[in-house]
């Protein structure tokens, strides 16, 4: 139905009106079914004249689709995901999909949730960035809805069988890149904040693998004590990691931080005490935010391309949408190594 002066206009008076019946009306506006050139035209003028409007929502679902994706992260508040879902919905308009945004927050049954296919019917596909589940976890859940996971979650057993297509940069390589920049400036005793434990295949435990990397190709070992645990991945983590080890912090000349978010904080501790960056110690970070680019110093950074993190992601949805049952794949996407001030020889 539609609305003409004040009152809804529907399919049966279009019919009435272009002296049809309510099938061939259907048939006009789906393109279906065999219809005349001038029944065409009469009743394509008939529903110009009364402003009808088909109800698109159950023409999609009876296509079986929506046109509408879910983008699940862990949270919309941080600047990382805030982005990744403003390029999202960008890229999702541009091949016409409209995006519904779900935060998680790290909650292990929210993800559960996202990984059935929130039981419902009226989504397209989702994408999907994964705190809490390994990619097993949600092979072993998944609902028939297409899903595509976003982010660095390794899987435990690289030699199980995939059902789940998987967007992310090369967390270990970046890392590897971004720790040999800090020793090629001269630089030979590191920390790094935001470590995760070994085998955990998460964001933290891929970047301490590059870092660990970065020190075998140059020859140097890596002093255990400085691979610092956060409790999040935060300003007020990283500051209060950065504040616990005051007492020894002339023992380091750089910390490559997991995220920008855990530098920002590493900034703000070590200008409170009087530690001078770069001079006294380089900061390096990782996800190229707003804030790192107007910090004092500016912030180096790994850059993810979100871009291209969103336009694969959607179009391996597609590729789902449009071949049921390809083959899942895992899908490398660029970034680039920023150095501002806060790394400078």
């Amino acid at each position: 139905m539609s609305e003409n002066g004040g009152r809804r206009v529907g399919i049966k008076e279009v019919a009435a009106a272009a002296g049809v019946s309510w099938k061939t009306v259907s048939n006009v506006v789906n393109d279906t079914g065999r219809v005349g050139d001038a029944t065409r035209a009469r009743v394509e003028a008939v529903i110009a004249e009364l402003g009808y409007r088909p109800n698109l929502a159950g023409r999609q679902l009876r296509r079986g689709r929506t046109n509408t994706l879910a983008l699940a992260v862990p949270w919309v508040h941080a600047p990382y995901f805030s982005v990744l879902a403003h390029e999202v919905i960008d890229v999702g308009s541009a091949r016409g999909y409209r995006v519904l945004i779900e935060e998680t927050r790290s909650s292990r049954d929210t993800e559960l949730e996202v990984a059935r296919g929130f039981d419902v019917q009226a989504i397209d596909g989702i994408i999907f960035s994964p705190l809490e589940l390994t990619p097993a976890e949600i092979d072993g859940v998944r609902g028939p809805v297409p899903l595509v996971l976003l982010g660095e979650r390794a899987d435990p057993d690289p030699a199980r069988e995939r059902r789940t297509d998987h967007v992310s940069i090369d967390n270990v390589a970046a890392a590897a890149q971004v720790t040999a920049h800090l020793l090629d400036t001269g630089r030979s005793r590191l920390a790094f904040l935001g470590a995760e434990p070994p085998g955990a295949g998460r964001t933290g435990a891929q970047r301490v693998q590059g870092f660990l990397d970065a020190h075998t190709a140059a020859g140097l070992e890596v002093d255990e004590r400085w691979v610092l645990q956060c409790p999040q991945f935060s300003r007020p983590a990283g500051a209060a990691t950065v504040e616990s080890v005051l007492p020894r912090i002339d023992q380091i000349d750089g910390i490559v931080c997991a995220n920008d978010e855990l530098a920002l904080g590493a900034l703000h501790a070590l200008r409170l005490n009087g530690v001078r960056v770069p001079d006294d110690i380089a900061v390096t970070g990782w996800d190229n935010t707003e804030d790192g680019r107007f910090s004092n110093p500016t912030l180096t950074t790994v850059a993810p391309d979100l871009r291209a993190i969103a336009e694969t992601a959607v179009d391996r949805i597609i590729a789902q949408l449009e071949k049921p049952g390809v083959d899942p794949v895992d899908e490398l996407v660029p970034h680039r190594l920023l150095v501002r001030e806060s790394s400078r020889a």
